[in-house]
């Protein structure tokens, strides 16, 4: 039996549709997993991802993409149910073969992942787990779905394929609101990240205060002008949100405070660190630099260990 030929129509479509279908798995896939790390951080890694580096991209991608392989995929069937010969055409066998190949592919890859770490002894703590069955459901439902529509049942029942339509746009709609519920409205997400550069900020002041001023002094500065150093490229910094320069004061010759006004409760484990920004090291009083602070007028109130932080002799400066 002779297949139709596949018109420039045929091709766009199925293209057009296999593309958000595979950009909509991702950013769901990928939007999960954030939501998932943000709810369960990896302390051993020995530092905190920021939820909101690449949750507002999947958000968006999900948003665009789920909608449009939905529209697509409606416009293929009717063009199907009008005529039955455009379900025979060989670019929506190949798009349907090429889906469950990807799909069962990634099922035995998943396993694949599970297995190796389950007998290498590695453990399996429960952010590992839910990654791995978030990847096996979308994967499975997406082979199972595909493999009915290779058989023509979506054809046969488009009743169903109505009810799954509803059922996917549902499940985007519900994984896009839960982000708000997770991470915050995007309002609070520019707060966050303000308060977030409010904490960068203090902790380059703290710096700058201790390792080039006074190491090399052997004390204090009065005021944070002192520390303003355009020869070595610091610029000083200001409150991102009012422009206001920062709170400085001097408690004792070894001692300082810096203050900021933040917008919410937090610290830096909350908005994450860099893989190459170590912790602050305990000399500043405490076990940890600590950075954890109250919504408000925050200040922070700092010790040099002078034997930790010597002066450096003249010839050395």
């Amino acid at each position: 039996m002779e297949h139709p030929k596949a018109t420039p129509k045929d091709f766009f479509l199925w293209a057009g549709a296999m593309a958000a279908l595979y950009g909509g798995i991702i950013a769901f896939i990928s939007l999960i997993f954030s939501y998932i790390n943000y709810v369960m951080p990896d302390v051993e890694l020995g530092y905190y991802v920021d939820p909101y580096a690449s949750i507002s991209y999947e958000m968006a991608s999900l948003i665009v993409l789920a909608p449009l392989f939905l529209i697509l995929m409606r416009v293929i069937r009717r063009a199907i149910a009008h005529d039955a010969s455009r379900g025979e055409v060989w670019v929506r066998r190949w798009a349907l073969f090429l889906t469950l190949f990807v799909a069962g592919a990634t099922i035995a890859i998943d396993l694949i992942v599970l297995l190796t770490t389950f007998l290498s002894g590695e453990e399996l703590s429960a952010r590992f787990l839910l990654k791995v069955l978030v990847v096996l459901l979308v994967a499975g439902a997406g082979f199972m779905h595909f493999l009915a529509d290779l058989r023509g049942y979506w054809t046969k029942n488009p009743h169903y394929a109505r009810y799954i339509n509803w059922a996917v746009g549902a499940l985007v709609v519900l994984t896009v609101v839960a982000g708000f519920f997770i991470v915050g409205t995007p309002s609070q997400a520019r707060q966050a990240r303000l308060d977030q550069q409010r904490i960068s900020d203090l902790q380059s002041l703290q710096s700058q205060i201790v390792y080039n001023y006074y190491q090399q002094k052997g004390r204090l500065p009065a005021s944070l002008a002192e520390i303003n150093d355009p020869l070595s490229y610091f610029v000083m910094p200001v409150d991102p949100g009012s422009k206001q320069p920062y709170g400085y004061t001097v408690l004792g010759p070894l001692s300082f405070e810096l203050c900021a006004d933040f917008t919410a409760a937090g610290g830096a484990q909350t908005y994450g660190r860099s893989i190459a920004e170590p912790a602050m090291p305990a000399s500043y009083g405490g076990d940890v630099d600590k950075w954890d602070h109250a919504a408000g007028h925050v200040c922070f109130a700092r010790t040099i260990d002078p034997d930790l932080y010597p002066v450096l002799p003249k010839t050395v400066r």
